[in-house]
């Protein structure tokens, strides 16, 4: 058993600790051979439960998720700090230089009329900071590990600031039944490559609808999972209540049940 002091409370220290003993020898197996790669995802799974508890407005639910959200932070760190490059003091550091030097009308002498000037201060000195010098860099800097949907809504949100939009929601619209078309005919081609393209353009311009219509697109599509399952949980239990399993069900008959399920949800 490893040398731990236990208590009735914890508090960072001991957070930090618990992770460095757990990674050292006589520590845990797995934890001894995690790496970045090998908890990338896990990473990304906690921030979307963290998601899912504040949908839930379940504080404690969103207490729990936090934390497992910072042992994940704490982990990452840990591993660097083995490698000998940095620590979670040094992580911290670089954070709060960061919001210090963003907030010129906190820290500074600037004087802002508003939150949208605030926003326009950021997005500057995010600029000068990353050294991009071109709206083609701030685009190649959105995060490639971003969800598809919401990395597309932010590259069309840099175009926009330079004026690279149509002026309203009826040119998006327009450009939607433009590469229906053109997916329409890559299918009649049976050329994958061709048809992942245009599929791709096709989403991409679904985004730039949701982005005219102030919707989040990945929320609009999260609803309708959340929709097609309700409609098939109901179809399902329509079948059941007749005897019938799906698998012995023609397509015909699933989509009656599945239109009536439209009906009540």
């Amino acid at each position: 058993m490893v040398n731990f002091e236990y208590k009735s409370s914890y508090d960072m220290s001991d957070f930090r600790k618990i992770i460095e003993v757990l990674r050292s020898p006589g520590g845990c197996p797995w934890d001894i051979e995690q790496t970045h790669e090998s908890i990338r995802r896990n990473l990304l799974e906690e921030a979307y439960e963290v998601c899912e508890a504040i949908d839930q407005k379940s504080s404690e639910h969103l207490r729990e998720e936090l934390g497992d959200l910072l042992m994940q932070i704490i982990f990452h760190t840990r591993i660097e700090e083995e490698k000998g490059n940095f620590n979670l003091d040094d992580v911290a550091d670089s954070a709060c230089k960061k919001l210090i030097y963003r907030h010129p009308h906190v820290f500074g002498n600037l004087n802002v009329s508003g939150s949208e000037e605030v926003i326009q201060n950021w997005d500057e000195l995010k600029k000068t900071e990353k050294a991009q010098t071109t709206v083609a860099k701030t685009m190649t800097d959105v995060a490639e590990s971003l969800p598809a949907l919401w990395r597309a809504e932010k590259i069309q949100k840099k175009a926009k600031k330079v004026g690279f939009d149509w002026p309203d929601v009826s040119g998006a619209m327009d450009k939607l039944n433009e590469e229906v078309s053109e997916l329409i005919d890559a299918q009649a081609e049976k050329d994958k490559a061709h048809i992942e393209e245009e599929l791709g353009d096709l989403l991409f311009t679904a985004v730039n609808i949701a982005r005219f219509s102030d919707i989040d697109p990945e929320t609009a599509l999260h609803r309708s999972c959340e929709k097609f399952i309700k409609r098939f949980e109901s179809l399902e239990s329509e079948a059941i209540k007749s005897g019938k399993q799906l698998k012995n069900m023609t397509l015909e008959e699933m989509e009656v049940l599945y239109d009536a399920a439209k009906q009540k949800c």
